[in-house]
Order: C-alpha cells, then sequence, then structure tokens
C-alpha cells in the first residue's frame, strides 16, 4: 500500500474521478497522478467532501477520466468484485490521504482476506494499538477507499453489523457477496466495539 500524503500540498493536484454502476449503485472513483484516493458511494452524487480536499488538495483541478481507472486495473477489479468473484485489490496503486494513525488502521483493513471479518478490537490488535479501539473504529470510518481497503469486514464484538458510512444494507450486501452470511443483521448505526 502506498501512502503518499501526509500533509496538505501547494501546487494544484489534478484529480481524475469516474462514476461505475456496480451492483446496481453508482460508485465514482477518484484518483491522483500516484493512484487511487477515494471511492464515493452513490449518496455522495458524484462529490468530494469539501473539508477533506479542502485539507489535503486546496488547489485542485478535477478531470473525468473513465481511462485513468480502467489503466490502473481498478475498474475490472471491480466489476469482478460485484460479480461475486473473489478478487485481491492488492496491486493496485493506493494514494491514501490521512493521518499517520489513520494509514495504519487502513494498511491493517487491507490485511482482512476476502471472506473474513475481524472485530474492532482484533483490528486494534492486529496493528499494535490493543488499547486504542475506539479510534480504530473512528479511523476505519474514515476510510476513503471502501471495498478495496475492506472497512465493511469488520464487525462488532457482539458479531452483528455496526457502523458504516455507506449504510449497514450495503455492509450487508457486501458481505454476502464474500459468502459472510453469520454476521447478525441486528446491529446498528453506531459502533459496537
Amino acid at each position: 500500500m502506498k501512502n503518499n500524503r501526509n500533509s496538505v500540498t501547494a501546487k494544484p493536484v489534478k484529480i481524475y474521478h469516474h462514476t461505475l454502476r456496480l451492483g446496481n449503485r453508482g460508485w465514482t472513483l477518484w484518483a491522483s497522478d500516484k493512484g487511487l484516493i477515494r471511492v464515493s458511494y452513490e449518496q455522495d452524487q458524484g462529490r468530494l467532501p469539501a473539508g477533506w480536499l479542502n485539507m489535503y488538495a486546496p488547489s485542485n483541478e478535477l478531470e473525468e477520466n473513465a481511462e485513468v481507472f480502467a489503466d490502473m486495473g481498478v475498474t475490472n477489479l471491480l466489476e469482478s468484485y460485484f460479480a461475486g468473484n473473489p478478487v485481491s485489490f492488492s496491486g493496485l496503486p493506493l494514494d491514501l490521504w490521512g493521518t499517520a494513525f489513520q494509514q495504519e488502521v487502513w494498511t491493517g483493513l487491507t490485511q482482512i482476506p476476502y471472506g473474513g471479518v475481524a472485530t474492532y478490537k482484533e483490528l486494534a490488535v492486529q496493528i499494535g494499538r490493543p488499547l486504542a479501539v475506539r479510534a480504530v473504529g473512528a479511523a476505519n470510518g474514515q476510510n476513503p477507499i471502501p471495498v478495496i481497503v475492506p472497512c465493511h469486514r469488520v464487525i462488532g464484538a457482539n458479531g452483528t453489523l455496526t457502523g458504516y458510512r455507506g449504510g449497514l444494507k450495503l455492509k450487508q450486501e457486501l458481505l454476502a457477496l464474500e459468502g459472510i452470511t453469520h454476521v447478525g443483521a441486528a446491529g446498528h448505526e453506531r459502533f459496537a466495539f
């Protein structure tokens, strides 16, 4: 995983975007010249969060460009994933914009295998931060690249679905796509650590 952006940049950043229809939803892909920076849910309406954008790329230029994502390989991988095929996203170039701690958590998420789940506590222990369970949950919720950095694979300690920015219904659908059907749907939108 490539983590290149830790601070505000003064020069303009070119940001490419393209929206795909996957799993009966619109997903907008965003990338810099270094790699994928974000995957937006349909409810984001094809826009980047203003606060996040102002923090990491206050000077930017947006360009619609499907070829960038096809060349990167992400388009084919996502289409295969949403067709129900096991997929590894490990070779994709990522340019994750977040704090050092968030990037630790996101790197930890990439270690949860396709078809597997982990609790927030297990993720905290895995990254060497066993007392930071709530902070791990918060960083998980800020994951800019859902599906590819699989935050949907993190569940509550009670074995139920918990907090997912895309909504619990989507989280359950993503897990079911991977054959994970034993996770209880009795969870709630708030995190259960």
